[in-house]
């Protein structure tokens, strides 16, 4: 613990990756530019090595910002103690704030947490509850392995960073290029522009549609939440013991309970 508490210390000290900005600092020589290929590729194998044996995971989006004192801080915390007891590894960005917190309540259970970090200069460092990280130089590749191994996903207050990160999900949700896996906002106040934007913008200028919201739910409550990843994302994967790796087994007798048990919620 002490060494990685260290390493963490000493993360994010160093510039943006040249990398990346030379990536995307317009036409270079052609071998340049296939140099970069083979290093993204690489960085996607690399993510691809350390996390396939991580088991279905529930990936927690928000902002780094918040410290340990704050109400969203405890709100992702719990939650994730919930979801991590209903045997799913948890999945960050891997640095500080609600991804700090959520990781954090994971191990509070004895459950297991991951998360996958980007190279900054402020702000983003390993955080200490990480029983597996992944480094990444490129924003891109990061995102797929955030959403690669994950059945739901919980988005807690944030800025451009979540929002993001939300907006590719729904993108790839709306256009099939993943399954319909549930979006759970919590921090109902903090979101309701958000909301208010989706129904009377978007949807009434008939730039989405229905079906596209139907997977949003709006909840301030971690049992709910919990539930909602249950009844979406268990039962209709049908989790069992036998298809996740020994250290998150679902167990096959638990009682799942029927969908309409959330209709209590928030939902568009």
């Amino acid at each position: 613990m002490d060494s990685m508490i260290k390493e963490c210390e000493s993360w994010g000290k160093d510039s943006v990756h040249p990398g990346e900005q030379s990536l995307l600092a317009g036409p270079k020589r052609t071998f340049e530019d296939a140099k970069r290929v083979f290093q993204i590729t690489f960085e996607f194998l690399r993510g691809f090595r350390k996390l396939h044996k991580i088991g279905p995971c529930v990936t927690f989006f928000g902002s780094a910002r918040f410290k340990e004192n704050h109400d969203y801080y405890a709100l992702a915390r719990k939650t994730a103690q919930l979801v991590a007891k209903d045997h799913f590894s948890i999945m960050t960005g891997g640095g500080p704030g609600i991804m700090e917190a959520a990781n954090r309540g994971a191990k509070d259970i004895g459950g297991y947490s991951a998360g996958c970090n980007i190279k900054l200069p402020r702000e983003q460092k390993p955080n200490p509850y990480l029983d597996l990280w992944v480094e990444f130089n490129y924003f891109f590749v990061r995102k797929v392995m955030l959403l690669k191994y994950s059945y739901a996903f919980v988005i807690l207050p944030g800025g451009f960073g979540t929002l993001d990160e939300v907006f590719e999900t729904l993108t790839l949700i709306q256009t099939k290029k993943i399954q319909h896996f549930p979006i759970i906002f919590m921090g109902k106040q903090y979101w309701k522009p958000l909301r208010e934007f989706l129904m009377s913008t978007l949807l009434s200028n008939q730039t989405i549609g229905k079906e596209d919201l139907q997977h949003l739910y709006w909840t301030d409550d971690p049992e709910e939440a919990t539930l909602c990843i249950r009844a979406c994302a268990r039962n209709k994967f049908h989790l069992t013991g036998d298809k996740v790796p020994q250290h998150c087994h679902l167990c096959k007798d638990h009682q799942i309970n029927d969908l309409g048990s959330t209709e209590k919620m928030n939902r568009i």
